[in-house]
């Protein structure tokens, strides 16, 4: 069994650390030995449980994830502290929270735009997020190196959390070149997702763009094709230069 933390460590670390989140689990934990992700979203409010445990690993304290069952007998995660022997050196008392001038200065260089998305937010809508994940790189701020972070909606700051968290590369080697080399990291030049060499891409029809994106529904269901496959269908036409409006495909 993985060492538990002395009581004096946990409060060490309750005083220490900024994040709510981290907070609550920390001392959830520490009481009750683990938290379900069924606790995270009933008892605490939070939605997204696997990000509400990345806050915990974020401050230096390494969890490990195992399965039980939910109070309707559904299996579900739980997560414990792990091996306290992994805790990463300098990690103690968490990241950095991020200024007011770094969220201004990415602001500006990306336009308002989500990074993933490409999508046009008020600011206060996007979220500062580490290109590669702080639990690899930490916090490379430190050196001013403001290219290590981008600006993400909260729905793609989710899915890069839940596929970051599933890689294998993540989980084991924790190697700062291969996620550089990511979609989540670099979405403009990349040569896999998660160790996946598959390419996406992510677009939003917004404003008068939205007519366009009506039109594109109506097609695809009248050619009975499921829309991001005859959005494919499209480019592949318009790249082979035999693309008419209407024809469906």
């Amino acid at each position: 069994m993985p060492s538990q933390l002395p009581d004096n460590t946990i409060q060490k670390f309750l005083e220490s650390i900024k994040s709510k989140r981290a907070r609550i689990i920390i001392q959830h934990i520490s009481e009750h030995g683990y938290i379900t992700t069924e606790e995270l979203e009933k008892t605490y409010g939070y939605a997204h449980p696997p990000r509400a445990a990345r806050d915990v690993r974020e401050s230096g304290i390494p969890l490990e994830t195992f399965r039980v069952k939910s109070s309707e007998g559904r299996s579900i995660a739980a997560y414990r502290f792990g091996d306290l022997s992994k805790i990463r050196k300098g990690r103690l008392q968490g990241r950095k929270t991020f200024s007011q001038k770094l969220k201004i200065e990415l602001y500006e260089l990306s336009r308002g735009r989500c990074a993933i998305c490409s999508g046009y937010f008020q600011s206060r809508y996007l979220q500062i997020d580490h290109r590669v994940p702080y639990e690899i790189a930490g916090d490379d701020n430190e050196k001013g190196n403001v290219a290590a972070f981008m600006l993400l909606c909260g729905s793609c700051n989710r899915a890069k959390s839940w596929s970051c968290e599933h890689c294998e590369n993540w989980q084991k080697k924790k190697l700062q070149s291969v996620c550089l080399t990511c979609y989540w990291a670099n979405p403009d030049n990349y040569a896999h997702i998660a160790l996946r060499e598959v390419r996406r891409v992510d677009v939003i029809w917004d404003k008068d763009e939205i007519q366009a994106y009506e039109r594109l529904k109506k097609e695809s269901l009248a050619n009975d094709y499921p829309m991001p496959d005859y959005v494919k269908r499209i480019v592949r036409k318009h790249l082979d230069g035999n693309y008419n409006e209407g024809e469906g495909g």
